[in-house]
Order: structure tokens, then C-alpha cells, then sequence
């Protein structure tokens, strides 16, 4: 009996690994478990894996750049959003969307040294 495929393993393609597992580190309040010149990875508390990998060797090489997806980060509701939001800000990190309200809930978004877009939000807020 085979099981269904379940995503738990996310890459982003990266300019320099070690620079980008410093700024995540402190964006997700934990360390690597591993980093190398071409390669970092995060173990998150979910369980979901999310790996920094060199666009300069990963293979087959990659076309696609920063902004082309998002990693979302979820919150319970405005006031955490918001408060992300004043942190990540005074952190220095390039906001592409200031908090608003949306279909889906209250969400804003910012960018990774690399250009990949950082959704926070709050579902149904």
C-alpha cells in the first residue's frame, strides 16, 4: 500500500547559503542544523524541513528568482500580525506590502535578502 506524496521539504534558491541561514536564523528564532558554502538547512518545529540552497550550484540549474513564491508565516490574529510587522521593520527588512485587510485575512509582506516574498498573516482577521 503506497501513501499519498505530503510536502514537507521546501528550497529556496539563495545568492550565498551561510549570509541567508544568518538572516534566517534570526527571522525564525532558531539555528541551522546544517550549513555549508552551498547549502543550509532549518528543521522547523512543524516538522517541515526548509533548505537554502546555492543558485549557483544547484542542479539542474535553476531559472527562477527571489519573488516568484512566498514562504507564509501564519499568526493568530492582528495584533501579532502587527507586531511582526514592527519587528521585522525595525529589523530592516524591505516591506513590499504594509498590514492589510484581504480576502483571506490580514496579511502583509516583506523580503529576503534574496527577494523572496515573507507573508504574514492572520486568517479570517
Amino acid at each position: 500500500m503506497s501513501s499519498s506524496p505530503h510536502p514537507n521539504f521546501f528550497l529556496l534558491y539563495v545568492d550565498r547559503p551561510p549570509a541567508s541561514a544568518d538572516f534566517y536564523a534570526g527571522l525564525l528564532g532558531r539555528p541551522a542544523v546544517e550549513v555549508s558554502a552551498t547549502f543550509a538547512l532549518f528543521a522547523l518545529e512543524s516538522g517541515v524541513m526548509l533548505g537554502l540552497w546555492s543558485k549557483h550550484t544547484v542542479e539542474p540549474a535553476a531559472t527562477a528568482g527571489g519573488g516568484g513564491a512566498e514562504v507564509a508565516f501564519s499568526l493568530a490574529d492582528r495584533d501579532a500580525v502587527d507586531a511582526r510587522y514592527a519587528d521585522w521593520r525595525a529589523k530592516g527588512l524591505p516591506m513590499l506590502q504594509a498590514p492589510v485587510a484581504l480576502d483571506f485575512g490580514y496579511t502583509f509582506v516583506a523580503l529576503d535578502p534574496d527577494g523572496h516574498r515573507l507573508r504574514v498573516f492572520a486568517a479570517g482577521a
